[in-house]
């Protein structure tokens, strides 16, 4: 994971890597399986792709998120899927989303 700045506190780090509205749903839908880049994007509604691309690409940098290539014939197909370290971060946001679900759902 690189260091962006000086932090303040573990919190101030966090939201360094999850900042903004599409990376947290990003992560939410990586958590429930792999995805292609497509299915990523028809499952996050109002998300562009240019935004979609860029949040992958800083997630990948951070170590959130990786992908894997395969080839069917001359078609390439980029599978992205979350890291051990993804995974972690998912679970460490869960509460944030219990939170949620329970105060602002109901």
């Amino acid at each position: 994971m690189t260091r962006r700045g000086t932090y303040v506190c573990g919190i101030d780090a966090a939201i360094d890597v999850v900042g903004g509205k599409w990376k947290v749903l990003i992560l939410w839908a990586l958590a429930q399986q792999s995805c292609r880049f497509g299915e990523l994007r028809r499952g996050i509604p109002g998300v562009t792709e240019k935004v979609l691309a860029s949040h992958l690409r800083e997630l990948e940098a951070d170590g959130i998120v990786c992908h894997e290539e395969s080839y069917e014939g001359a078609v390439r197909r980029v599978t992205y899927a979350l890291t051990p370290l993804g995974v972690s971060l998912n679970e460490a946001l869960a509460p944030l989303g219990a939170w949620g679900r329970e105060h602002l759902l109901s």
